[in-house]
């Protein structure tokens, strides 16, 4: 058993991979766009991920755009076969680094194939459409046009799962009368806390969940009861949301994101670090009220 193993695997498309994986979104440059200030360190990252057993890595061609798929393609490839790379459509990026809604049957086919292109694949094992009604989070809306469209090039060959981002539970459900929904990606951290209901219901149907921001992304996490729980346990404040994270539910795929060596070995590290219950209940405890 590797280390990573010890944090448990559970289902993502035709693979179990460790629920602790890598988010490459960290890799492009400030704001996500751009390419990042050390391409060198940022090969040598996914390099130590892969070898340190991290089998599922979480990316998008609008990352840069295309910076993170071409890094990772030059460090990566040609890939392990247990390598699971999940990647995201449904937004492009503006000059000015916006970001923006691209949900028609042109924009989807053109980012499958930049997906495939800058990664070097024949075909991607899941991509996550990510809904764009509202940027900072789920907004109703019908998902039915673009997740046919996906559902199209699933049939093709050039997908082999599809799954939902930045959805609703609605979304979900429907998505489901058109493809299988493999997983779902959304925000969530112990401070941000609003799919919780969602992450139960999915751990009943054994759907993945995939929390992005896991550590609160552009504002991180900051709590005095997180602290204490991190010097009693000797683990640092981040450790120790990404701890509660892999024990708030079996279904939850973590994919902390970094650009340092050294903060991917703290990341891993959390492998190795079991809550106790009591600690949990502080947690638990603290989230509507003292994290920020």
């Amino acid at each position: 058993m590797s280390n990573l193993e010890k944090s448990g695997t559970f289902t993502l498309g035709d693979h179990a991979v460790t629920r602790l994986g890598y988010g490459a979104m960290q890799l492009a440059g400030k704001g996500v766009f751009g390419p990042p200030k050390d391409r060198g360190e940022a090969i040598a990252v996914l390099r130590e991920a892969v070898e340190s057993g991290v089998n599922h890595i979480d990316t998008s061609d609008f990352y840069g755009p295309h910076v993170t798929n071409q890094i990772i393609r030059e460090a990566l490839h040609p890939y392990r076969d247990s390598l699971v790379i999940v990647t995201k459509i449904g937004a492009t990026r503006g000059p000015d680094a916006s970001w923006n809604p691209a949900f028609s049957r042109e924009a989807l086919t053109k980012a499958i194939h930049d997906n495939l292109t800058n990664l070097g694949l024949d075909v991607i094992e899941v991509v996550n459409l990510r809904a764009m009604f509202d940027v900072h989070g789920p907004a109703e809306g019908s998902l039915e046009e673009p997740l046919t469209v996906l559902a199209d090039l699933q049939r093709q060959g050039l997908v082999k799962h599809v799954g939902l981002s930045n959805v609703t539970a609605k979304q979900i459900a429907d998505g489901r009368k058109i493809t299988e929904i493999a997983c779902v990606q959304n925000q969530y951290n112990l401070a941000h806390r609003e799919d919780d209901a969602l992450i139960d219901q999915l751990a009943v149907e054994q759907t993945a969940y995939v929390p992005f921001f896991p550590l609160g992304g552009f504002s991180p996490l900051q709590s005095s009861t997180l602290s204490d729980v991190a010097e009693e346990l000797g683990a640092t404040p981040m450790q120790v949301a990404l701890a509660w994270l892999l024990q708030r539910a079996p279904n939850i795929l973590l994919i902390p994101g970094t650009s340092s060596r050294v903060h991917l070995r703290e990341n891993l590290a959390v492998a190795d670090i079991g809550l106790p219950a009591d600690a949990i209940a502080k947690l638990n405890g603290s989230a509507s009220a003292k994290v920020s």
